[in-house]
């Protein structure tokens, strides 16, 4: 049986590795045959897979140790990764924070996916963001928006959605036409306000400095500098998608999320996003990033949702 010792300093932020009633402790020892005891300053780690279940502790401080938290979700994920070979630390998926939120939160990336497309944000004028809910698709795309603001890369930002029905008709709803599409762009508008405060966001909007609008709203505009998102990018035409891409204006970027397992387009209506996949992926310029269950970032049962339904479902026809 090998027995490894790990220096732990609990006066200091790695007192942390232990987690809220030892929870952290508890999941490397559901994944490796290993016997995790703490004694004064130091975890003595026994059993077969000592030396996995240690690679994960070091992975743990360092994140604790640049400033990160750890959560059952991010030490699993970083269990999956050592399985696979893989390193937290060495893909430096929380090296760089992307911006603050209003409150001083910093905002990072957490898995290699959702750093990867952080990565092709910065580097291409067009990036696709393709994966399921939870990935941070929406959320890292508003954080680049605002960060690409503050620093004066472009003079605007606006977002984008189209308002089809999800089960509902527009009509049905109450209001006028801004208050029923209303609704629709709530998810942009809560990012927003997450990371500029709900003042600031409006005072913005009201100098259409930021611009919330349905997707209909862009057609004959050309925008320069501007950052440019398109959300839930899988309920447009191929038509409304084409539209939407020649937008793109001088020292701007683009950048369209969305869920192919989620359209709600009629149906023999063809997805815009799962044509431009076809239609642009020889394009270099283009980058398109495929998140993946793994890459999910809310609760721990999104995941598993998300893997039931895939199980379970058979793609129609029309999304092949």
């Amino acid at each position: 049986m090998e027995v490894i010792k790990l220096p732990i300093d609990m006066d200091g932020i790695t007192k942390g590795i232990f987690g809220n009633l030892d929870v952290n402790l508890r999941i490397i020892k559901d994944n490796y045959d290993v016997d995790l005891i703490q004694r004064q300053d130091e975890l003595i780690l026994k059993g077969s897979e000592a030396d996995s279940a240690r690679d994960v502790v070091k992975e743990l401080v360092h994140i604790l140790e640049s400033g990160g938290k750890l959560d059952p979700q991010t030490v699993n994920y970083v269990i999956s990764l050592q399985q696979k070979g893989l390193s937290y630390q060495e893909n430096n998926v929380n090296k760089d924070i992307i911006c603050f939120t209003h409150k001083g939160k910093p905002i990072k990336t957490k898995t290699i996916g959702q750093a990867e497309y952080v990565k092709s944000i910065k580097e291409k004028d067009v990036v696709f963001g393709i994966g399921p809910a939870g990935t941070g698709k929406t959320y890292l795309a508003v954080a680049m928006a605002i960060n690409a603001f503050k620093n004066k890369d472009v003079e605007k930002i606006i977002l984008a959605r189209p308002a089809v029905e999800a089960g509902e008709r527009l009509g049905f709803l109450p209001g006028d036409l801004q208050e029923k599409v209303d609704p629709y762009l709530r998810p942009l508008y809560d990012a927003l306000y997450e990371m500029l405060g709900r003042e600031s966001a409006l005072r913005l909007k009201e100098r259409e400095s930021i611009e919330v609008v349905p997707l209909a709203y862009m057609r004959g505009r050309t925008l320069d500098r501007s950052f440019i998102i398109l959300d839930e990018a899988q309920n447009t035409t191929k038509e409304q998608m084409k539209m939407f891409l020649t937008r793109l204006g001088f020292g701007s970027k683009a950048v369209v999320n969305g869920d192919v397992t989620q359209i709600d387009l009629p149906r023999g209506k063809r997805s815009g996003l799962t044509h431009a996949v076809k239609v642009l992926e020889h394009v270099k310029e283009i980058k398109f990033c495929f998140l993946r269950d793994s890459d999910v970032v809310r609760h721990s049962l999104v995941k598993k949702i998300i893997n039931a339904y895939e199980r379970y479902d058979v793609p129609d026809a029309e999304d092949e």
